[in-house]
């Protein structure tokens, strides 16, 4: 610690001093980014088709064998955009059907050129049987996530 005084000084502050740097210093923490929040939160179910159209298939739909609902591979992919999206890496955003569900887990960010890429895996439940898919996708500028083949 290079000025042990500035850490001693701030121990000392009264508490609501204290509670404010705190949180001044730990609202720089977070890995998601404001364009990131942005378009989660303002995402219509019309935008929220795009997104999810972007993705093709996802990751879930290349697992060899996978016969599932319409209604279930939505909620899929779904989960897949939010984890790369606005999942932080390692955090787990998990998905439930008729009769199946999901955990779809991105690792923490990385460029590829200008852009934002994610490596991601969707584990799949269905009768207790458990079926993994691992991929890639990288985040377009429109916000759209495109998988890597």
């Amino acid at each position: 610690m290079k000025n042990p005084a500035r850490f001693t000084t701030l121990l000392s502050a009264p508490a609501p001093a204290c509670l404010i740097a705190v949180s001044l210093l730990l609202s720089g923490c977070g890995t998601v980014s404001r364009d990131a929040r942005k378009t989660a939160s303002t995402m219509t179910p019309e935008t929220s088709a795009s997104y999810i159209a972007a993705l093709g298939g996802g990751v879930i739909g290349r697992t060899a064998g996978l016969s599932i609902s319409k209604a279930d591979r939505q909620r899929a992919l779904e989960a897949e955009y939010r984890a790369l999206e606005v999942a932080r890496g390692g955090q787990p955003v998990v998905w439930e059907g008729s009769g199946i569900s999901g955990t779809v887990v991105a690792a923490a960010p990385y460029q590829v050129g200008s852009q934002n890429c994610r490596q991601y895996s969707h584990t799949v439940t269905i009768k207790g049987q458990e079926s993994v898919a691992r991929g890639a996708a990288c985040r377009n500028a429109n916000g759209t996530w495109t998988p890597l083949t």
